[in-house]
């Protein structure tokens, strides 16, 4: 992979070579039967080292993300589509020994990237989980709050897992959605790697969750956060 010099030019030239290596020709992707968006492909184990790129810290400011999750010590999260634990360890951290943090995926091979990460941070409070298409692998109401990093848009089976979620929060627990923005031209993913807020209040409301708000301070995603219709606010 030859990348051009640091800056804009090189993000953008990384984001296009990741976003082929598991992305199909749009003509062959499935549509969401709510919103009738392009589902996109998932990336496989050859582009692990996408997630780690150094331009993440600028293009998402996962730092700020996380704080602004609102975490506890004690509380149990879980990181839907975790890859090799990005988002994990940043979690892990925030919950404390006290806390516990379950990642799941879908491929054997991120699961054992995850793996060696967790060992290699030497941290005890993240679990590993083999998860499905259609399922999280999760115990119901076991969660208080999961997130899915760039992840919601790539499900194949979206309103299975979905239901799967749901069963896994706890009463009062809450999904947090992270979406590259469609509504900005700027950002520079592809269509189907990006939602807009419509496109995600309009499926998961058909599946049972209510938006309860939207952030907007992170530097190309949308912070979407639902909860069970019907629980309290």
């Amino acid at each position: 992979m030859v990348l051009v010099a640091n800056g804009f030019t090189r993000t953008v030239a990384a984001l296009t070579l990741a976003a082929a290596l598991f992305a199909p020709l749009a003509c062959g992707q499935p549509r969401h039967p709510v919103s009738g968006r392009r589902i996109a492909g998932v990336m496989g184990v050859a582009g692990a080292d996408w997630l780690v790129r150094p331009e993440r810290t600028l293009e998402e400011n996962p730092e700020k993300a996380v704080r602004m999750l609102g975490l506890k010590p004690g509380m149990i999260v879980a990181d839907i589509g975790a890859g090799v634990g990005y988002y994990s360890l940043k979690l892990a951290a925030e919950v404390g020994p006290a806390g516990k943090v379950y990642a799941t995926d879908i491929q054997p091979g991120m699961i054992e990237r995850l793996r060696a990460n967790i060992a290699k941070a030497g941290v005890k409070n993240i679990e590993p989980v083999q998860s499905s298409e259609s399922s999280t692998g999760l115990a119901d109401s076991s969660i208080d709050l999961m997130i899915l990093v760039d992840v919601y848009h790539e499900l194949s089976q979206p309103r299975a897992m979905l239901e799967s979620l749901k069963r896994a929060l706890k009463p009062g627990g809450r999904l947090v959605l992270f979406e590259f923005r469609k509504e900005d031209p700027k950002v520079p993913i592809r269509e189907e790697h990006k939602m807009s807020v419509a496109e995600a209040k309009a499926e998961l409301e058909a599946d049972g969750l209510a938006l309860d708000k939207v952030l907007h301070d992170l530097p190309w995603q949308h912070m979407m956060f639902f909860r069970k219709a019907g629980a309290a606010q």
